[in-house]
């Protein structure tokens, strides 16, 4: 009589305890894959990366590169890796692919990419300044002045040439000076005088004589 109600009560107690088991394999089972923890992040001039809670007794691997050439070698690590890693200057956006291969599973790797963009203010990204047009300066023509200029006063009006009546004939020179006929015009005059005053004395006498 006594033996029935306790196998009744043992029939439960087996399938919790069946229960409780795979309970306990299922989270046995999906803890690794919950625990791999791949982290990276990229700016204009560095990777950073950090990759937690792998299975430290397998070989794992892990790979950066930057427009396909590499920027980390293939790098093996255990439990975790974290590094930081430069990335060259560069004047395009550069495409970077993170590569985690899991020794424990194909299931637990990792692939991923991003992109590094240019970073603003550097020496290669500098844009050329556009050059400033030059102003150009117009010169402003002197008004005329409303005064008549001193100079336009002052200024002799140039009297027109006329021509000389002592010019000689095209090829000749004009005479200046005495001329050869200058002593015969002299000596006229002279003996002209000489007449005058002899009749001049001519004539006194005779007036002289009469009145005696």
């Amino acid at each position: 009589m006594t033996a029935s109600p306790r196998r009744a009560w043992s029939r439960p107690g087996t399938l919790i305890a069946a229960a409780a088991t795979g309970i306990i394999g299922l989270g046995l089972c999906a803890t690794p894959a919950s625990a791999h923890t791949p982290r990276w992040s990229a700016d204009c001039s560095k990777v950073e990366v950090h990759l937690n809670a792998y299975n430290g007794d397998v070989k794992n691997t892990v790979t950066i590169t930057a427009d396909g050439k590499d920027l980390l070698p293939a790098t093996e690590f255990g439990k975790s890796f974290e590094q930081t890693i430069d990335i060259p200057a560069h004047t395009a956006e550069v495409k970077l692919h993170l590569s985690v291969k899991a020794g424990d599973g194909e299931r637990y790797s990792f692939e991923d990419d991003k992109t590094s963009p240019v970073c603003q203010g550097s020496g290669d990204t500098t844009p050329t300044p556009t050059p400033t047009p030059t102003e150009t300066k117009t010169t402003e023509s002197p008004k005329p002045s409303e005064t008549p200029s001193e100079s336009a006063d002052t200024a002799p009006s140039a009297a027109p040439s006329t021509p000389s009546t002592d010019e000689s004939p095209a090829g000749d020179l004009a005479e200046t000076g005495a001329s050869s006929s200058t002593p015969l015009l002299a000596g006229g005059a002279a003996v002209a005088l000489l007449a005058g005053g002899g009749l001049l004395f001519a004539n006194r006498k005779r007036r002289a004589a009469a009145r005696h």
